[in-house]
């Protein structure tokens, strides 16, 4: 990444430069060292332009601390959020590439609204040394790219066990870029039927999903559906952590300086904090059996080059040789 000018989100430790988070609480902090990722991409030779716009602490409820960033596509849209700052600088090719922090969305919403390529990485790829986290089960630092290969380029230089951050993998990491050849070959996509078949669902997301589906049988993934029932219940499974995890990781500020937060995050930080005990350890049980659920998700494998998902027309409820 010699020469390749960034934009990082002011969530991330940037040493000499003002972190601000978004927030009064930390309006004067400047970190005396970078975030692991930081200092990735400077060893990769990536030559930071500056820090971009975001909401209170990452925790999406609004941009009430600086004026909310703009869309470039259309100056009255929105970015979307938290790292709606590094949506708007990619998308207006400010900056090459950028990094934002995704919990819930808030680096695929941007990406999404601003035209453009955001990667939430698995969980431990990438270190949040140096990172303001607000739920620590959660949080995901990653590129906003304008292509699926600028991405990849980003994430190979920002990826990689940490020993300040014990929950980073200590697999290698491999060359993203090398994986972009075209070929899908042994690549298994697992469409969840109760997303699928969701009433809600606008007819021309669910085509343009179906049309992405098939693209990839084309290129050779093997595309098959299944069931995870437990994603009716995805609001409670991802809500309670972020409502409780930040009160519990900021309760000091909450006691002393409460007056210092926006009017959103408040009531989510007042909220996180009379959370019951109990609730939040069912919640987290809940969250356990989503996981195993995704693990053992069954699912009739199809053919590679073959994609078979229609609305309400489950895999499993077709012959062998039906290839409609």
């Amino acid at each position: 990444m010699h020469g390749i000018p960034v934009a990082v989100k002011d969530q991330f430790w940037t040493k000499g430069i003002r972190t601000t988070g978004a927030t009064r609480i930390l309006a004067d902090f400047v970190p005396d060292e970078d975030a692991t990722i930081i200092s990735n991409l400077k060893r990769a030779g990536a030559v930071l332009l500056g820090k971009t716009n975001m909401t209170e602490f990452a925790m999406g409820a609004g941009f009430e601390r600086f004026s909310p960033p703009r869309n470039p596509w259309h100056l009255d849209r929105r970015t979307g959020g938290s790292s709606g700052g590094s949506g708007a600088a990619t998308a207006a090719f400010l900056c090459a590439t950028s990094l934002g922090e995704d919990t819930g969305g808030s680096i695929r919403f941007p990406a999404t609204w601003c035209g453009l390529v955001g990667h939430r990485p698995t969980w431990g790829l990438v270190s949040r040394y140096g990172v303001m986290t607000g739920v620590w089960s959660m949080d995901t630092a990653g590129p906003i790219s304008r292509t699926v290969e600028d991405a990849a380029i980003t994430l190979t230089a920002i990826a990689g066990h940490d020993e300040r951050d014990p929950y980073t993998s200590s697999q290698p990491v491999p060359d993203f870029r090398a994986g972009l050849n075209g070929n899908l070959q042994g690549i298994r996509v697992g469409v969840i039927t109760e997303q699928m078949d969701d009433e809600s669902v606008a007819v021309d997301t669910r085509d343009a999903v179906l049309k992405a589906l098939g693209v990839l049988g084309e290129l050779g993934a093997t595309v098959e559906r299944v069931s995870i029932p437990l994603t009716a219940h995805g609001a409670i499974l991802s809500q309670v952590p972020l409502v409780v995890e930040p009160a519990l990781n900021m309760r000091e500020w909450v006691r002393d300086r409460l007056q210092d937060y926006g009017h959103n995050n408040r009531i989510g930080l007042l909220t996180g904090s009379i959370f019951p005990a109990q609730a939040y350890y069912k919640a987290q049980k809940l969250r356990t059996m989503f996981r195993n659920q995704v693990h053992e998700a069954p699912g009739t494998i199809r053919r590679a080059g073959h994609s078979h998902i229609e609305r309400g027309r489950p895999a499993d409820r077709r012959g062998p040789d039906n290839n409609e």
